[in-house]
């Protein structure tokens, strides 16, 4: 549970200069194994520029679009040969009580809660079919400052086993309201906030990937999926989806060059 939801600001897209309601993804990061490579990768991917963020868990940087924060890529541990992933976090008043809900419905806080500097206070936590997400609460740093735009976070959406057995963790730990999606043979449930679609839960059973388990999957804004695709294959990632129309707009799942899966789309997301 994550306290009061009186806020509203901007979370329908755009820009985002105050503080998310709970229960809101704000932000998105992705821990990696070379910090200069990846650097360059999606500079070049959707135009990033960077500048240091707090250091608390190692080398780390704040992804920038135009001068607006967009994402964060720290650097692991060379001791810690654990697998890339982009990480949504979920805003909250009270990182602590946060936490101790996730536990209480049966997830695992693996991270903290800490101080990130001045910038606020954080969690790394997964749920209890093992996907990692982050909790913030949010000081100097308000989260994503941009969304929607290419480039920026458009989405996300969790890849499980059974979405709708995972669907009462969330709403438990974090306040949404999950609904069904109205689709004729598939597991689907979005979670919503103050009536609004915020994230996505997708139920594949035996389909998931054994390889990969239940995982959060951040989709990225372009203004071009089919040119996005080619440059991420140039840039030495790998395309796992080819580029398609879907409910949200084309769309298509890829990989940096360290594994990190994410989407490319084009169009709404709701």
């Amino acid at each position: 549970m994550t306290g009061s939801r009186g806020r509203t600001d901007g979370d329908h897209g755009g820009d985002r200069t105050t503080l998310r309601v709970p229960g809101t993804p704000c932000w998105v990061s992705a821990m990696v194994h070379d910090l200069t490579a990846t650097r360059e990768f999606y500079g070049a991917l959707f135009g990033w520029e960077f500048r240091p963020g707090p250091q608390q868990l190692g080398p780390y940087v704040r992804a920038l679009l135009g001068g607006r924060e967009v994402a964060g890529i720290g650097q692991l541990p060379q001791d810690r040969h654990l697998p890339v992933a982009w990480t949504p976090y979920f805003a909250s008043d009270d990182v602590d009580r946060t936490a101790e809900a996730v536990r209480l419905c049966g997830g695992t806080v693996g991270v903290g809660p800490l101080d990130a500097a001045e910038a606020g206070r954080m969690a790394i936590a997964s749920d209890p079919a093992g996907a990692v997400f982050g909790i913030w609460q949010a000081s100097a740093h308000l989260g994503t400052a941009l969304s929607g735009a290419p480039g920026a976070p458009v989405w996300n959406e969790l890849l499980t086993y059974d979405a709708a057995g995972v669907a009462a963790f969330y709403e438990t730990a974090f306040g949404h309201t999950p609904k069904a999606v109205p689709d004729a043979g598939t597991d689907r449930v979005t979670l919503h906030i103050d009536g609004r679609p915020v994230a996505g839960l997708r139920g594949l059973g035996d389909a998931l990937p054994r390889d990969r388990g239940p995982h959060w999957v951040t989709y990225f804004g372009t203004a071009d999926v089919d040119a996005a695709v080619e440059r991420v294959a140039g840039l030495g990632g790998r395309v796992l989806e080819p580029a398609r129309e879907s409910e949200r707009g084309r769309m298509a799942v890829v990989a940096d060059p360290e594994g990190a899966r994410f989407a490319l789309v084009r169009g709404a997301t709701g």
